[in-house]
């Protein structure tokens, strides 16, 4: 027999209309595809594709089904060796398991209690008078019924324990809801309550259609302390960096279209799909990584990054355009105007209105060079030298050898500078992602004469009452309590500026506990060169920004304080979360929930090793 997980795969990474298209004349109709069916004497077309959903279904017979089904009824083979044919098809390795070979998935729970939670709030939406809130938001979005059912868009409710009760009913344990971060807890109370309360729900799914976490958008003013998106945190079975937002769903778009949006949240992926628009993917509240660019990959080798166009847009634009490049992508940049979001323009302008930006992207290398210009980076030989700084790392980061000659010529084109030179310099000097695709062309250097991210030398000991550091010279290690590692980092970032792109490749403002810091750590990545507080800001938070900006504080070894404030950030919720697991084990005398937990702890251990 094959795995569970391997016919998954094949199933997510098989294109049905291909499939189909090879033994049926199919055309395009709206979001599906249609042909006359092969299974019967089929006189008009009747026979219908859903790529979006993975199957077919002839509205004349009745046969219906997915790859599988079709390659069987097709060929005659079995199951088997229907799954072999299209896996070998599609690059998925089909291997052949002893049952005894099996075993059961341990996180099989953990996916129950998301799809539980996922029906939950789907049933709060459609309650007549409990998710008129919900739906009233919808509609004023522009998001019809079609639109939030294919994504499972739910409401949560401003309850403090509903779904909490509702999942007791059917004895899922507050453990386990606590486990995938369902429910929470607080220093105030340690009794459980739910996380989301007062939101619409998107429901995260993996490419193989499992739950794995959950985005709530806050309804009406989100008000002090209380942050308009609220996401899972990370949990056995969510690593938000390596995801995409509505992959799943868009992926079979994607391939038929040629190429990805890249944008930056759940809305604009729903307002898009609900303006006809289905080939988007958003990232989950961090940087694009190297892993979610390497999964989208599978689909596509071009994408079109729908940023916002402000300072911190364009900072999040570069950077994810040098991650694509080194995943094999090659990336363009859609120039919106002033102030709109593809949500709010596509609701504006229709999917005809959108299709002007997307047909003027320019690839990012002439996107730089033309931000470059602009800001008068030609005009002398200084800002020649800081536009190369800030034009090389696009073409490290580029493992197409063909894209990376073409840009090569085009920069020695550009700045006069000899191809010999370029080459030379891109040889000797290593690639840094936290130079160049980070910060946006025109922004200041560092400093040293470039452009980019530099290490402040130090030299000597780390800042005494916020980190102190034990052990001898050959066993060094950093002790940062959790919320003075929040007030160091953010000491840092004041330091050295430039190094915020480097913090926001690996956190975002949810990572911060402490509403003060965070909001803080917010107002700098909306404005890195933040030299006073903004007038909006609160009175607690412009308090403790003014502080941090008088600080006397001497910050030496400050790359291994930055890492140090990082790591403690990152890994916080699972030190936590091994070390309650670590008393339950102690305390547990049942053998099958022994070993659980100890699953539970192999499974932590496996996603932070080392640490």
């Amino acid at each position: 027999m094959i795995p569970d997980e391997v016919v998954e795969e094949v199933r997510v990474r098989a294109d049905l209309v291909e499939v189909v298209g090879e033994s049926v004349p199919l055309k395009r109709s709206g979001k599906d595809w249609k042909g006359k069916c092969p299974f019967h004497e089929d006189r008009t077309p009747s026979f219908y594709v859903v790529p979006a959903k993975g199957f077919y279904n002839c509205f004349g017979c009745g046969a219906s089904g997915d790859v599988f089904d079709f390659v069987m009824k097709r060929t005659g083979l079995d199951f088997v060796e229907a799954v072999k044919q299209v896996g070998a098809r599609f690059g998925v390795e089909v291997r052949e398991v002893g049952r005894e070979e099996e075993a059961e998935d341990p996180l099989r729970s953990h996916y129950e209690a998301n799809a539980f939670a996922r029906e939950h709030y789907r049933s709060r939406l459609a309650h007549p008078d409990e998710g008129r809130k919900g739906r009233d938001y919808l509609e004023e979005r522009g998001i019809d019924e079609e639109t939030a059912e294919r994504f499972g868009l739910g409401f949560a409710p401003d309850e403090w324990r509903g779904l909490r009760e509702a999942a007791a009913v059917h004895e899922i344990p507050d453990e386990l809801l606590l486990e995938v971060g369902l429910i929470t807890t607080s220093e105030r109370s340690s009794e459980p309550y739910d996380r989301f309360r007062n939101r619409i729900i998107f429901p995260i799914e993996s490419v193989s259609g499992k739950v794995v976490a959950f985005g709530g958008r806050v309804l009406g003013g989100a008000g002090k302390g209380v942050p308009k998106y609220l996401n899972s945190p990370e949990s056995p079975v969510y690593h938000k960096g390596q995801q995409l937002y509505a992959l799943g769903w868009n992926r079979h778009a994607i391939r038929k279209e040629g190429v990805a949006l890249v944008v930056e949240g759940y809305m604009d992926v729903v307002a898009l799909s609900a303006g006809g628009v289905d080939h988007a993917v958003a990232t989950l509240g961090t940087a694009l990584t190297p892993e979610q660019a390497h999964l989208l990959n599978r689909y596509t080798q071009r994408a079109l990054l729908l940023f916002d166009s402000d300072e911190a847009g364009l900072r999040a634009t570069f950077r994810g355009a040098d991650v694509l490049l080194a995943a094999g992508i090659h990336p363009s940049v859609v120039t919106l105007p002033r102030g709109e979001d593809p949500d709010t323009l596509i609701r504006k302008e229709g999917a005809k209105g959108l299709r002007r930006y997307l047909d003027g992207a320019l690839d990012v290398m002439d996107r730089k060079l033309q931000l470059l210009d602009e800001k008068g980076f030609f005009g002398s030989i200084e800002r020649i030298r800081l536009a190369v700084d800030k034009l090389l790392p696009t073409i490290r980061a580029t493992v197409d050898p063909t894209l990376r000659d073409i840009y090569v010529s085009r920069v020695a084109e550009r700045t006069g500078v000899r191809r010999e030179t370029l080459e030379e310099e891109i040889r000797s000097r290593p690639s840094s992602s936290s130079i160049g695709g980070g910060s946006p062309p025109g922004n200041g250097g560092d400093g040293h004469g470039r452009g980019g991210t530099r290490a402040p030398e130090s030299s000597g000991s780390g800042p005494g009452r916020t980190a102190k550091t034990v052990g001898g010279s050959g066993n060094r290690t950093r002790v940062i309590p959790p919320l003075g590692a929040e007030r160091t980092l953010l000491l840092v970032l004041l330091r050295a500026r430039d190094w915020m792109d480097r913090a926001l490749e690996r956190i975002g403002p949810e990572e911060f506990r402490d509403p003060v810091w965070r909001a803080i750590f917010q107002a700098l990545v909306e404005n890195p060169e933040l030299a006073a507080p903004p007038p909006d800001m609160g009175e607690e938070e412009a308090r403790r920004l003014d502080e941090l900006l008088a600080s006397p504080e001497e910050l030496d070894h400050t790359g291994q304080i930055f890492e140090d404030c990082i790591r403690s950030l990152q890994d916080r919720e699972v030190r936590e979360r091994r070390g309650e697991l670590m008393a339950r084990l102690q305390a547990e005398a049942d053998p099958e929930e022994r070993r659980r937990l100890a699953r539970a702890l192999q499974e932590l251990s496996r996603d932070r090793p080392g640490r």
